[in-house]
């Protein structure tokens, strides 16, 4: 498995994939490992960011889980919810625009396409993925989108939602990333994996991305 830390990402973002790859592989024991070095290299408030933006790829049950284990170590290491107001609560529709922008960020050329489609299946979930997915949670601006979508590569690929994984590769490279940072965040969630033949697609789906992404 590629090492973050070394390899590309920097201590901060690496420890952070970290904590969303045993996030979204359940294992209590890594979680309990990464949190409190994440902590350290990124700061409580980091944490609990990639915390909360999983519930839109691993859902509410996860998300509540991962939070009772974090509420449950060291309160010295852990942010001060109750004294921080929301300085990125918005109205509903300032949250629309926030996510037009932060989504076609992440796809780029194939936005409209992503918008067409997701429409077609309900307009409820096109509506949804803008406001909520994209304005209300990944467009907060406490944690940079790059460092986000590192860690909803590191997600997917535990995971195995190959169409969802490739387009945040993709749009892990259109906001920014490094490829070498993608790669330590796709190594990373694949590293929680024991299933030899979901790494291997994985890996080739990345390779297709990064030779598309070149040229």
């Amino acid at each position: 498995m590629s090492d973050p830390v070394r390899r590309g990402p920097s201590a901060a973002r690496a420890a952070l994939v970290r904590v969303s790859a045993a996030h979204a592989a359940r294992r209590e024991a890594a979680l309990r490992d990464a949190l409190p070095v994440a902590a350290a290299a990124a700061g409580p408030e980091a944490v609990e960011e990639v915390l909360l933006q999983a519930y839109l790829f691993l859902g509410f049950p996860a998300t509540i889980w991962a939070f009772g284990i974090w509420r449950s170590m060291d309160e010295d290491a852990r942010a001060d919810t109750e004294q921080r107001p929301d300085g990125d609560a918005a109205d509903p529709n300032e949250q629309t625009l926030a996510g037009e922008e932060v989504c076609a960020r992440v796809y780029s050329a194939n936005y409209q396409k992503l918008r067409d489609h997701v429409r077609a299946l309900h307009p409820e979930l096109d509506r949804w993925m803008i406001r909520e997915g994209y304005g209300k949670v990944l467009g907060r601006s406490r944690v940079d989108l790059v460092t986000r979508e590192l860690c909803v590569v590191a997600s997917l690929a535990v995971t195995a939602w190959e169409p969802q994984l490739h387009s945040h590769l993709r749009g892990a490279l259109n906001v920014g990333a490094r490829p070498d940072e993608v790669d330590a965040a796709l190594e990373e969630g694949l590293g929680f994996v024991p299933r030899p033949a979901w790494p291997e697609r994985a890996r080739a789906l990345w390779r297709q991305v990064a030779e598309r992404h070149v040229r």
